[in-house]
């Protein structure tokens, strides 16, 4: 790198430092843009309300505009100024090399279970993958279907058995087997990109040493198949995408969705 290209970059890091800004002005700060803005939607309404009035009455014509308008414009400026001035913090290593176990508890996916795992196999990380498949009481052939795909694809797969139903008694029975700094839930039919595992273990290296979970982003993969599926699409960017992404930057995320979630194993324990 030349002398000039790293004044540069160092004058670009200063400029990152000097405008951070802490998390309770942000807050603040998207507050009065999301309420300046429903100020000015309400001056604009004005003519709305007087007409929309003289039908139905102006205090039930201001209701429905405030619900219909007032209420979701503050609720929409706030989230989008928030993750407009949300600036996650790079990457202290691009590079991780720890070891990590990934759980995953299913069910009756024997269809599924492969695929799943191949996705696992071609992950560029550079470190060691564990894998521990948990079948949970299925009537189909998912334990052996994992198996040999675990064989087949050279692995470091663990297949167990849990007879109890539901999900959480799955993935507890599979902390016992767990070594690893990292642990990471997938579901059987969740299709990781191939940095998903790198980009997940960086995020939580670079984080305050207080961060014990990092929610990865999910979205559908079939979303142009039916309506339903353009409906799902949706529902998982602005619920995962925008509001688990807001969440995050006001420290209060609700959930680590299950479908691919990254955690310190001993915050589980």
């Amino acid at each position: 790198m030349s002398e000039t290209q790293t004044k540069i970059k160092n004058k670009t890091n200063l400029f990152h430092k000097k405008v951070y800004i802490k998390v309770p002005y942000k807050f603040l700060l998207s507050h009065i843009i999301a309420f300046s803005w429903m100020i000015f939607s309400i001056y604009l309404s004005l003519p709305w309300v007087n007409d929309l009035g003289m039908i139905v009455t102006k205090p039930v014509a201001i209701l429905i505009i405030a619900g219909i308008g007032y209420i979701p414009g503050y609720i929409n400026a706030f989230i989008v100024t928030s993750l407009l001035i949300d600036k996650q913090p790079r990457f202290l290593d691009t590079s991780p090399n720890n070891e990590v176990t990934i759980i995953i508890a299913c069910k009756n996916e024997e269809r599924n279970i492969t695929n799943t795992l191949r996705y696992i196999a071609n992950q560029d990380y550079d470190g060691t993958i564990n894998v521990i498949v948990v079948d949970n009481g299925s009537t189909d052939n998912t334990f052996y279907s994992a198996k040999a795909a675990g064989e087949e694809l050279s692995l470091n797969l663990q297949v167990l058995y849990e007879e109890k139903p539901e999900k959480y008694n799955a993935l507890n029975s599979a902390l016992d087997y767990i070594t690893t700094e990292y642990t990471v839930t997938l579901d059987a039919d969740t299709l990781l990109h191939k940095s998903a595992i790198r980009y997940i273990v960086s995020r939580i290296k670079s984080a305050p040493k207080e961060v014990c979970a990092v929610a990865g982003t999910v979205l559908v993969r079939n979303s142009r198949e039916n309506f339903i599926a353009k409906l799902q699409e949706w529902d998982y960017f602005l619920g995962i995408a925008s509001i688990k992404r807001m969440q995050g930057l006001y420290q209060g995320t609700l959930v680590a969705q299950g479908a691919y979630s990254l955690y310190k194993t001993e915050a589980l324990r």
